[in-house]
């Protein structure tokens, strides 16, 4: 090759300059003083077709490389960088070995001697429709990172976050510097084990093929709230490296928290409603009203509720509850049963059944303390309203048919059960009334 400088170049300089020109990923050529091309490397090669051997020692572009139309304005666009500053970027119609137009972008600067005078220009030149992808990716990677209207996590190897797009910083209840660098666990709290599982598994195996809904709880969060938020993951790897190497993560997720929760309530409304009709069903084959009446008990408590308590306010004794069915209290789960005798439940005043009665509605109550709590102390509580050990959780709806009070219907939930919600009360009151009207229809039966 041929040097610009009139500083000979030694062997070993030579072939570090020509394995560098050739490693190159753009093409590149290179024109001395006056327009006579030195250099010319194998990306230039490939990209054009003409070789090095070709190439160098022509004068422009013109007769070859490009049409003779176009060649004396891209010798002068070209050469006219000696005499500015910095870089220029142009994009050129050049010509193939064997004919084709090829538009190429190219990025020229002025080679400058020693003293410092421009004895030539190089040109670094790739295809256009290359270029593009390329900017179109850097493009894509921004708008990720600032305007997408879903989270983008970059994970590193280490499971730290590396950079957090703004919706992501959102999500979080963080800012996007705040995220960096720390453990996953600094601020998630419940689902971060399952998050850095998937993480790991797409680091050793890949991205799994389906994306998956993760149920997460930010840490500090009082309120205690969970996000579902629908996640898919891609591995990163070096394009460098002969073999992939795993550089991190790229986590992608949408909060589905609110479609994810009606989705939930739909299914549990059909759930309930599925059994309502079937106690119906069931209800209907029943001979005793009573009988009737557990029935629609035992198809609610599925999924619902542990235990029940049917009490009937007595007729003989004003204001007082009388307990004619009830689940089993101790050992395994049962079906609700009559109960022998009628001897009024000793609730003591302010009772959540009693109030229910009063007010004729849905009365909620709840152990309250926050765990750590010791089973002694549950049983405490839920003994001093009449209810079974273990019970956290009671509500307690009235029985009405017919403009009467006939009793209270409570229902009860142990530890580890979440408290009775405007829904649940919805429900129970929905079941009260098939009750209510099994019960008094034994009532009618029996007056005449």
């Amino acid at each position: 090759m041929q040097s610009f400088d009139a500083t000979p170049l030694s062997d070993g300089d030579e072939q570090l300059l020509a394995a560098l020109l050739d490693g190159m990923e753009a093409g590149l050529c290179a024109f001395d003083r006056d327009g006579v091309i030195t250099h010319w490397n194998s990306e230039a090669a490939r990209i054009l077709g003409w070789s090095t051997e070709e190439a160098v020692g022509r004068h422009g572009f013109s007769g070859w490389a490009a049409r003779s139309a176009d060649a004396a304005e891209v010798q002068e666009r070209l050469l006219g960088v000696m005499d500015g500053p910095g870089r220029q970027v142009h994009e050129f119609a050049l010509l193939t070995k064997d004919g084709r137009r090829v538009l190429v972008r190219t990025q020229s600067a002025a080679v400058q001697s020693a003293a410092g005078q421009p004895v030539g220009v190089y040109c670094a030149f790739s295809e256009v429709h290359a270029q593009i992808d390329l900017e179109r990716s850097i493009a894509l990677s921004e708008a990720l990172f600032d305007d997408a209207s879903s989270g983008v996590v970059l994970i590193d190897a280490d499971l730290r976050p590396a950079v957090v797009n703004a919706y992501a910083a959102r999500v979080l209840h963080s800012s996007r510097d705040a995220l960096l660098g720390r453990p996953l666990g600094d601020f998630l709290d419940q689902g971060v084990e399952e998050l850095e599982t998937v993480l790991q598994h797409v680091l050793s195996e890949g991205a799994p093929p389906a994306p998956s809904d993760l149920w997460i709880s930010l840490r500090g969060d009082d309120g205690g709230h969970r996000y579902c938020w629908r996640s898919g993951f891609v591995r990163l790897g070096s394009p460098l490296g002969e073999e992939p190497v795993p550089l991190g993560v790229g986590w992608l997720f949408h909060d589905i928290t609110d479609a994810k929760l009606a989705e939930q309530e739909a299914s549990l409304l059909r759930f309930r409603t599925n059994q309502l009709h079937r106690a119906a069903r069931a209800a209907a084959e029943c001979e005793v009203p009573l009988e009737a009446a557990t029935t629609y008990i035992d198809f609610a408590l599925a999924g619902f509720a542990e235990h029940a308590l049917l009490d009937m306010v007595s007729g003989s004794d004003s204001g007082k509850l009388v307990r004619i069915a009830a689940t089993p209290t101790g050992g395994a789960a049962g079906p609700c049963l009559p109960v022998p005798g009628a001897i009024p439940v000793r609730y003591t005043e302010g009772h959540p059944a009693l109030q229910a009665v009063d007010r004729c509605g849905a009365i909620r109550a709840g152990f309250g303390a926050e765990p750590p709590v010791s089973p002694a102390q549950i049983d405490a509580w839920a003994a001093a309203r009449r209810w079974p050990d273990g019970t956290m959780h009671g509500l307690c709806v009235v029985l009405r048919s017919r403009g009467r009070t006939l009793g209270a219907l409570t229902f009860l939930r142990g530890v580890g059960r979440r408290q009775f919600d405007r829904g649940d009360a919805a429900f129970a009151e929905d079941v009260a009334l098939r009750v209510s009207a099994a019960l008094d229809l034994g009532e009618a039966t029996r007056a005449r």
